[in-house]
């Protein structure tokens, strides 16, 4: 079973009920429908924020462990994968969302590609995503401004709008390079977490995870140049709202982010604490100073 086809028709009956629950404006239908998606998608957003930060609170452990297996990388990764499974940590956690996202992103490609047919302007094509007889067909067939959003349109993909001119190319790389912006704060948003710490103690697989989620970002950067802007929308308050939930998870957690000003964590070194001296005080010398000249 293709998840692709199958999720496609769904997603276009949805678009075509928020387009007539808010009427003549398809923008504000993705964006509807990228806000009940993100939110059926919590729990798995839940579960990575939290896996990723317990992989960093494991941090001084994961050192230690470097340390005494330095000479032994294969006992090493075998002593983080135990450290993992005692700690309930998946270093893979951080890419699920987006694994589990993709089926959705090609399906709503699928829904924004669907527009009037070459051989005959008054039948869609294809018509099993969107119905033939409701408002947004209409619309389509049309070609009706209501299509667009904000000077976009959003069957039409950023490097298509770019050989219109700059008056509609502006606003679609404004669009594209929004959506790198957020999908890049994002990877920022949990790693400053971890600053302090250092990160040769992670192993190959967690390196591994990290370098998918810093090169994400510009994955998305290119599909979204390339594929309509219905679907750049999606990216771009996708990652909006994900910002946010990460944000109100940190709080909810009791992570700030940056609370402990730079401060080293248990586990780190940090300079030792100055005895106090025992010896007299500076007030006490003068004023034996001051009898000794009476």
């Amino acid at each position: 079973m293709n998840p692709f086809t199958v999720l496609a028709p769904p997603l276009g009956q949805a678009l075509t009920w928020l387009y007539d629950v808010w009427p003549n404006n398809y923008g504000v239908a993705i964006m509807i429908l990228t806000l009940l998606v993100s939110l059926l998608l919590f729990p798995l957003t839940l579960k990575q924020t939290r896996s990723m930060k317990a992989m960093q609170e494991i941090q001084p452990e994961m050192k230690q462990l470097q340390k005494e297996y330095k000479d032994d990388r294969e006992e090493l990764n075998k002593q983080m994968m135990a450290l993992y499974q005692e700690r309930g940590v998946n270093p893979a956690a951080g890419c699920l969302p987006l694994i589990l996202q993709m089926p959705i992103w090609f399906a709503l490609y699928r829904v924004f590609r669907v527009k009037p047919s070459e051989a005959d302007p008054t039948v869609l094509d294809p018509s099993d995503i969107i119905p033939a007889d409701s408002n947004l067909a209409e619309a389509l067939l049309a070609d009706d401004s209501s299509i667009s959003f904000l000077s976009l349109d959003m069957l039409q993909s950023p490097s298509d709008a770019m050989s219109e001119g700059l008056s509609v190319g502006i606003p679609a790389i404004i669009l594209v390079l929004l959506i790198v912006a957020t999908s890049y704060y994002q990877v920022y948003q949990t790693t400053r977490r971890n600053k302090n710490n250092n990160n040769q103690s992670e192993n190959k697989q967690a390196q591994q995870m990290q370098m998918i989620s810093k090169i994400m970002p510009l994955f998305m950067g290119f599909i979204s140049w390339t594929f309509p802007m219905g679907l750049g929308l999606y990216f771009a308050v996708s990652n909006g709202f994900r910002v946010a939930q990460q944000a109100v998870i940190f709080r909810l957690d009791g992570d700030d982010g940056d609370k402990d000003g730079g401060k080293p964590v248990k586990g780190e070194d940090a300079p030792p604490e100055q005895p106090r001296s025992s010896g007299p005080s500076p007030h006490a010398s003068k004023k034996r100073n001051r009898r000794r000249r009476k």
